[in-house]
């Protein structure tokens, strides 16, 4: 599915939310009624089809409208999303176009902001420093200089980190513990008087949809609880407020692996390997490009969609590509289908043995829905 850039994708979603509060952005089709307040919960790993699927587990956010469902974005990964609604930009535009990806040189890890490479990571946060790997002011920053109050709520641990500077900076940012100082914390940051626009992220959904799998009893018992957090939330909006709930992407199970750190093919050629499990940038070496695609696309076959870069671009996936940052983009680009992924056992131990993955161009993965709750 390709992705719905300026239409109906993640991207839209802040831009409309100044419009809500008084702010004229760019026309799209996410649409919000005028509001003084409005707090935005991102859930990672909130699919609007895993959703769908166990709405039972779910019954509050089961009964919002939803103004989506959205598309995320390609890849379909957090750092990626969070950036596209942090910028209201698609990934071409604000340069995150994947999990891992090349810049300056360095194959950058976007979500821990280190080098992507084996055992010990090294902190690149004053080689590349975030605000410099993606530039634009966010939705954020151009909101709190129209005087609206806004606050970042999230884990401790994110404070300063290098995606957060990259794409949620601006306004205040209230470190959380746990669900209930999440809910406290965007109650919190609507209160009093003047426009208030919050934003809340929620982890732990995604985090056992990896561990355990999509729709398993662990991820429908932490979906249950999720429900309660946005239900605690919306009975505490001040009158008029909006309470938006979205993700960043879906999943899927997979049981089909292609290693790319054990099969010499997959490494003939190849000077680095970004992206993730679902969605990989392949770097070649000089004048190995063609030999690669040929390889990748054997070797893969049926498991996987593989664009020279330029391709890709040229077929939408990334949105509108500035100049600057079209040498990010892998000379080769692979999204996976079906059940397929292409894991890298020594560079990414952990996470290659995980069942449930995301990354790529399925609607599984994709469809995110914008839910509204009203005060």
């Amino acid at each position: 599915m390709l992705p719905r850039y300026g239409r109906a994708s993640l991207a839209e979603v802040l831009p409309a939310v100044l419009g809500a509060l008084g702010e004229p952005g760019p026309p799209s089709d996410v649409v919000l009624p005028p509001a003084p307040a409005v707090a935005v919960l991102l859930v990672d790993g909130l699919g609007a089809e895993l959703l769908r699927d166990h709405a039972a587990d779910a019954p509050f956010l089961a009964s919002l409208p939803d103004a989506g469902p959205l598309t995320v974005g390609f890849p379909s990964s957090t750092s990626i999303s969070i950036t596209s609604l942090g910028t209201g930009l698609p990934p071409g535009a604000h340069g995150m176009v994947g999990i891992s990806f090349r810049a300056d040189g360095e194959l950058l890890d976007s979500l821990k902001w280190t080098r992507h490479v084996a055992g010990d990571r090294v902190d690149l946060r004053e080689l590349l420093p975030p605000e410099q790997v993606q530039p634009t002011p966010t939705a954020l920053e151009r909101a709190a200089a129209a005087g609206i109050g806004v606050t970042v709520v999230s884990q401790m641990q994110f404070r300063g980190s290098g995606l957060t500077r990259a794409a949620l900076r601006g306004g205040r940012y209230r470190g959380t513990y746990a669900m209930g100082d999440l809910a406290a914390g965007m109650i919190g940051a609507l209160a009093g008087p003047g426009r208030h626009l919050c934003y809340g992220y929620h982890a732990d959904l995604d985090a056992l949809g990896h561990l355990h799998g999509p729709g398993s009893l662990p991820w429908r018992l932490q979906l249950a609880q999720v429900d309660r957090l946005a239900a605690l939330v919306a009975e505490h909006l001040p009158a008029g407020a909006l309470l938006l709930v979205t993700g960043d992407h879906g999943m899927v199970a997979v049981d089909r692996v292609h290693d790319a750190d054990t099969d010499p093919d997959l490494q003939r050629g190849v000077l680095l390997l970004g992206g993730d499990a679902r969605a990989r940038h392949v770097y070649t070496r000089p004048g190995a490009t063609a030999d690669v695609l040929a390889t990748w696309r054997a070797v893969l076959g049926a498991d996987a969609t593989v664009l020279p870069g330029e391709e890709a671009v040229a077929a939408g996936w990334f949105g509108p590509v500035r100049p600057s940052l079209a040498h990010r983009i892998g000379d080769v680009v692979v999204a996976t289908r079906g059940t397929a992924a292409v894991i890298r056992s020594a560079a990414e131990p952990e996470i290659s043995k995980l069942p449930g993955q995301h990354g790529s161009l399925s609607t599984a993965e994709q469809l995110v829905p914008l839910l509204v709750a009203t005060a």
